[in-house]
């Protein structure tokens, strides 16, 4: 089923066209792909960046927009990813970044474009776990800017992902945040097995 990508506030995607643009913002960034980039360079598949703060003990969740993020494109893949923020006088850009969560996230998107049930993509962070993940929500019809993961919707931890959780495997929020929450709440930082 195709993924349903909410729509980007046009300032934000705006302020990334600016940046791409300027040739001190991309000669600046700390992106050596993007600086050696022979094709150019379009922002694509817009994602609202979610932060969950912290997990209540009954699991229950909630979640704040930290940002939109877009993959940026040279060719036939993403080299590196443009990040905005809401500030006091609305979207605008906060910095163009490459690394290992740019191809997790198009590989998560790739899988996911695959799955039988349509879904909304988003990304949420949990920064007390240090884990990224695709949060596939499925609710497509919703605003990108709100909401919290509901049971059914599911989370795709991105490589880099924690010990002892596995990147790319597709959880139920209802499966996976309790798993976090009792880890948490106990002090366990997740091992791999030895």
């Amino acid at each position: 089923m195709p993924l349903h990508f909410p729509p980007a506030p046009a300032p934000a995607l705006r302020s990334v066209l600016t940046a791409l643009g300027s040739p001190t913002a991309v000669r600046e960034a700390r992106t050596p792909a993007l600086r050696a980039a022979q094709q150019p360079a379009t922002p694509e598949l817009p994602l609202p960046v979610h932060v969950l703060d912290r997990l209540t003990p009954e699991g229950v969740s909630a979640t704040r927009l930290a940002g939109w993020r877009f993959l940026i494109r040279c060719g036939d893949h993403a080299v590196a990813a443009a990040e905005t923020v809401l500030t006091a006088d609305g979207w605008a850009f906060s910095h163009f970044f490459e690394g290992p969560y740019v191809a997790s996230t198009e590989r998560a998107l790739r899988q996911a474009e695959t799955a039988a049930q349509a879904y909304q993509p988003r990304l949420l962070s949990m920064p007390s776990l240090y884990m990224l993940t695709l949060w596939l929500r499925s609710d497509t019809s919703g605003d990108g800017a709100t909401g919290h993961p509901a049971p059914a919707d599911v989370l795709v931890p991105l490589a880099p992902a924690p010990p002892g959780i596995a990147s790319h495997r597709p959880h139920r929020v209802a499966d996976l945040l309790p798993l976090l929450t009792h880890r948490l709440r106990t002090g366990r930082l997740m091992r791999s097995p030895a």
